[in-house]
């Protein structure tokens, strides 16, 4: 239990994203709540997420004006009210029926990107549709021209980035979704994928159905050779999601990225991969500010942003927060989850002594004993 947390009850209004989990955790089935919320194998990287955020502590700076303090930033180029990115996360109408058009027109309201998944169970143009910024991620398939027709149908609709994540030659083995015999209903479909019923549909005891799906589709020979293609089919700005080794980051600004996500994909593939926070440092510091970084893990307020800028990132992907928001209250609980992290920002921005995100980046960070080798 969390410092604070003992008698809380539900309230009418979420206080903070704790609230607002247990708010999606009461409206979800049990099975679809823990497709959402697990991670693979023991969950030793899901709870390590957290426990990096809560092992790192800022050194505030006094005697600044905060008086006109503001979250503004910039991510790959575009204005943003806050250094924060909704991340891809696969079937929103899983928890709403309006699914990832709820969450793009709540992300348009805070101004903030919203990046739409291969995996999505909305069309990239009903998401675009929308009218705010959209950033689209890409799984290498196994059928490498089905993947970059997959791209340019996202330049067509407007998307402003590719990101391509690395880090899942097949769905890590997410014992919660294995134990429940986890499959789709048949109203949610991946509608990039041809959007019929697949074997994702179809349970069985003892296995996931939507691994079963993700390890018919994906390609395990995703290499950096990939990327070069990608380079060649795309002018868009490349986001490459799931790294975490140093030597990775340099050989993907050789390739000509323009943004990192440092990521163990929420606890959700190695269990046991080091987490964001602790590797964040060591990505910052290999690529010498020759591309942008973001951090994507175990975000769940304002004060685990001031961190992960204090450490280096230009901001954040939020992944499962906005989903507990749609679950909980539709497009209004998203907007809350996006209002709530920008008030709890300028709060931590404007006690640390910081006018804005800019001097966020030059805080002093350290991590208490046992608290992450970063």
């Amino acid at each position: 239990m969390a410092p604070g947390d003992a008698g809380r009850g539900p309230v009418a209004v979420p206080l903070d994203m704790d609230d607002v989990e247990r708010a999606a955790a009461a409206a979800l089935p049990p099975d679809v709540w823990d497709f959402i919320a697990g991670g693979s194998g023991r969950e030793l990287s899901l709870a390590a997420n957290r426990a990096a955020f809560d092992g790192v502590f800022v050194r505030p700076r006094v005697l600044n004006d905060v008086s006109g303090c503001g979250t503004e930033a910039t991510l790959l180029g575009r204005a943003v009210r806050l250094p924060v990115a909704i991340g891809p996360v696969a079937y929103h109408r899983l928890v709403h029926p309006e699914g990832e058009v709820a969450t793009a027109r709540a992300a348009k309201a805070a101004g903030v990107p919203f990046t739409v998944a291969t995996l999505s169970s909305a069309p990239v143009e009903e998401v675009t549709a929308v009218g705010g910024s959209v950033w689209f991620q890409l799984y290498w398939l196994r059928d490498t021209g089905r993947t970059l027709d997959l791209v340019r149908r996202a330049e067509a609709a407007g998307c402003e980035a590719i990101v391509l994540t690395v880090d899942v030659p097949w769905m890590g083995r997410r014992l919660r979704d294995v134990r429940n015999g986890f499959a789709l209903p048949d109203h949610v479909r991946a509608v990039h994928l041809g959007g019929g019923a697949s074997t994702a549909h179809h349970g069985d005891d003892g296995a996931s159905a939507v691994a079963v799906h993700t390890a018919e589709t994906f390609s395990r020979s995703l290499t950096w050779s990939s990327v070069e293609r990608l380079r060649a089919c795309t002018r868009l700005p490349i986001v490459l999601k799931g790294v975490l080794a140093p030597q990775d980051a340099r050989r993907a600004v050789e390739h000509g990225v323009d943004a990192l996500v440092v990521s163990n994909h929420g606890g959700r593939q190695l269990d046991g991969a080091m987490t964001s926070v602790d590797a964040l440092p060591g990505v910052v510091a290999s690529v010498g500010g020759a591309c942008e970084i973001l951090l994507d893990g175990g975000v769940r307020g304002g004060t685990d942003i001031l961190k992960a800028l204090a450490l280096g990132a230009s901001g954040v992907l939020v992944g499962r927060a906005p989903v507990w928001g749609l679950a909980a209250g539709g497009e209004d609980g998203v907007r809350r989850v996006l209002e709530l992290l920008a008030a709890e920002l300028t709060d931590a921005l404007g006690l640390a002594g910081c006018a804005g995100v800019a001097e966020a980046r030059r805080l002093e960070t350290l991590r208490a004993p046992g608290g992450g080798s970063g």
